[in-house]
Parts: structure tokens; sequence; C-alpha cells
């Protein structure tokens, strides 16, 4: 029997993989995404209540693959993030915040423009299935288990668990931080466990957070509050491991207190909108990114702290700066899954993504203890930050991923 075949074979179709196929499907490359999950699971309300959040330069790709529009009305935009150390604090509160924080303020980079959104993660689940399931150049089998891959020296041939075979130049690994792919090409990783779990809601409020995104520091990590649409926010929370358990078991009123001690009176009565999760968190990052005939994207390749919100949108760059790659070495009729050509897919992703991976690890090291002379030193430096505009913009663009060599995909418009 002939195995289909396709140009490149996406296992995982998450966040990012499906965002790879349709970014290379653009591009006119024919993609099957593999997933094992139930589509229609996947679709429920109640699947994932999580949220993402999308950068600015991040969203120029969802607006350039034509997604943006059906994700708009839910994406609530971060107009101002405010870091502080300790307690938190707001502007909105009455009184006055402490010297030592960081404000950043979208209209010293663009009156029109967010410095991202946030979303829920079924709506851009969603969005991106609607058009996967449009495009003619997208097939998505699901549920499906992949069995394993042979990477030969003209083609990779993956195999699934019910006996399908398919044929193609150019596998990615889009499977996650335990990528099953990387562990078969003996890609090795750096990683470790952090003494840390976080915890995940959302609330509905009293008061309208206007587009205020606010992290502030306390010794067991750190606590994120998120804007969101009609009136509610979504929390990301850092505690001890061995708190989290404690934390997850309380009733919604105990849990409400908890959350009160911390977000402060700004945005009013707060209240529990939703289920609630928890995760262990870890750093993961590969070794390499690429061998003969597969790339790793987004958590296979990297998976970061969430202390700074920067996971999807560092695989969001991996997407875009691989649709480059691929097209170029297309268009002068080189092979797309030769290590010459994903060498430089490599050489273009793994400095960048490697620097702000351990940016934030060092981040969460240095703001996640109450050492006495430590708070001093990091609380100067975010002052001094905070009192220079040049470098509020550096740290600005950098939250936004709009540093660097940018693919098309993710380019400012001339």
């Amino acid at each position: 029997m002939q195995k289909p075949q396709f140009e490149i074979v996406i296992v995982g179709g998450g966040l990012a993989g499906g965002l790879a196929a349709l970014a290379l499907a653009a591009r006119g490359f024919s993609c099957a995404v593999i997933d094992a999950g139930d589509p229609g699971k996947m679709r429920s309300q109640g699947f994932d209540g999580r949220t993402t959040a999308i950068s600015y330069a991040s969203a120029r790709v969802f607006k350039r693959l034509g997604l943006w529009d059906p994700i708009a009305p839910h994406a609530e935009a971060i107009r101002d993030i405010l870091v502080t150390d300790g307690r938190a604090k707001s502007r909105f509160d009455e009184g006055t915040i402490s010297s030592f924080h960081l404000h950043f303020d979208s209209r010293e980079l663009n009156d029109e423009t967010p410095l991202g959104w946030i979303v829920e993660n079924r709506i851009l689940r969603n969005v991106l299935m609607d058009a996967i399931d449009q495009s003619q150049d997208i097939e998505f089998i699901a549920p499906a288990r992949r069995a394993s891959t042979e990477f030969n020296a003209g083609s990779a041939i993956t195999k699934l668990q019910d006996g399908r075979a398919i044929e193609s130049s150019l596998v990615l690994a889009a499977d996650g931080r335990f990528s099953g792919l990387r562990a078969e090409a003996k890609i090795k990783t750096n990683q470790w466990r952090y003494p840390q779990s976080g915890i995940v809601a959302t609330v509905a409020h009293e008061r309208p957070h206007m587009g205020v995104a606010q992290e502030f520091f306390l010794p067991a990590g750190p606590f994120a509050i998120l804007p969101m649409t009609e009136n509610r926010s979504s929390l990301v929370w850092t505690e001890r491991e061995d708190a989290v358990a404690a934390y997850m078991a309380l009733d919604d009123d105990a849990f409400r207190t908890e959350i009160e001690n911390r977000f402060g009176s700004y945005l009013g009565a707060i209240e529990p909108a939703g289920p609630r999760w928890s995760y262990p968190l870890a750093f993961t990052l590969a070794q390499s990114y690429i061998a003969p005939r597969l790339a790793l994207i987004g958590d296979a390749a990297h998976a970061i702290h969430p202390i700074a919100g920067q996971g999807y949108n560092l695989g969001v760059k991996d997407i875009a700066a691989l649709a480059d790659v691929l097209v170029e070495s297309r268009d002068v009729g080189l092979d797309i899954g030769s290590l010459t050509v994903l060498q430089n897919y490599q050489r273009w992703r793994r400095f960048d993504s490697a620097s702000l991976a351990l940016g934030t690890d060092l981040l969460n090291r240095l703001f996640s203890n109450n050492f006495a002379p430590l708070r001093i030193a990091r609380d100067l430096g975010m002052g001094a930050v905070n009192a220079v505009p040049p470098l509020r913009k550096f740290f600005m663009r950098q939250a936004g991923a709009d540093l660097g060599t940018l693919p098309s995909l993710m380019a400012a418009d001339n």
C-alpha cells in the first residue's frame, strides 16, 4: 500500500503545532498534523481554562495568516505592565506605590498598539482548528498516536499505532516538554525542576482592570494578574511546591480570601470564575533544535518558567523563522529536511531562545526569596530601570517579542 505523502508532518496539534501547520500551508507546503487528542473534546469549553499572553509582535503572525479577526473580540489588550516587589500595590489604589517598581506604558512605544493581549486557550484552539478544517493543504489526523518515526536519507516515515504510515520530507516535533520525538532522536536536554508549582485560575471582579497587567514578587515566587475580557483577570500564581496541595484543596470562599490577601483592593470585590489548575514548574532546553529531517518547535525545544509570560511567544517566533528558512530553501531547490537547511533554523533560533530561557530562570531565582541584601539590590535595580526611558523601552520591546532579527511574519510593516 502506498504511503500518503506530505512535505511536512507535524506531531502535536496544540497551539504550536496548529499554528505551524497554518503558517507553512500559507507558504505552499502540504502538511499532516497528528494529535492524540479527540478534536471534539479539544474544542469543548471545559477542555482548557488557561490563558495565553500574545505579544504584539506575535499578534502580527496571527494577523498575516488571517486568524486575528475571530480572536480579537475575545482578546483583552495589555496597556500597562506594573511590576513590584513584595506586597501588591497599584497606582489605582489610594496612596502611592513604592518607588521600587517598574511601570511599562504601551503609549511610550505606540499610541495604538498594546504591549500584548491575553486570550483564553480555548479561543485560540478553536480559531486554529477552524482554519485547519478549511485548509486544502492540511490534513488533521486525530485522535491518532504516533508509534515511531524512521529518518532516512530521502524521507521520514511516521508510523501510527493503528498501522498507518505517512511519508514526508520533514517532521516537526510540537509534542511538548516531554517530546517523544526529541527523545527518539537522542537529543539531550538541560533540565531541572523548580521547588515551585504554578496555580492558574480566573476571577471576576467588581472594578475594571483598565488593561493593566500586574506582576509582583513574593518569597515563594511571582504572582501575576493578567487582564481578561468581561471584567475578569487570569491569575498565574507561583507557590512553593509543598504548599500547593493545601491551596488547591480550599473551598471557593477560602481560596478567594487567599487571592484577596495577594490582590489588594484595587479591583474591588472578587469571585472565582471557573476551575483552578496546578502544575509543577520546570526548565527544559534542548541542546539541539534539529536532527536529520527533524526540527523542534515550541515546548519541545524550550519550556521555561512562566515569570515573563513569554513561553508561547518563543514558539511563535520558532514557527515564523522556520517558515522563512524552508521557503528560501525550497525556492532554490534544496531539500527542506536536510541538515544544511535545518542548521539555518537552529542558528537563528537557539541562541535567542536560550538567552531568554536562562534570563527567566535568573529572574525567578533572583526574586523568589526574601534575602534582605538581595532584595535591596533588586529593588534599586528596578527603580533605576524605571527611571531611564531607553531601558524601559528596551524591556517593553523584549516583552513584545520585538527584538532581534524578526521573521517576515513577525516584522513590523514598513
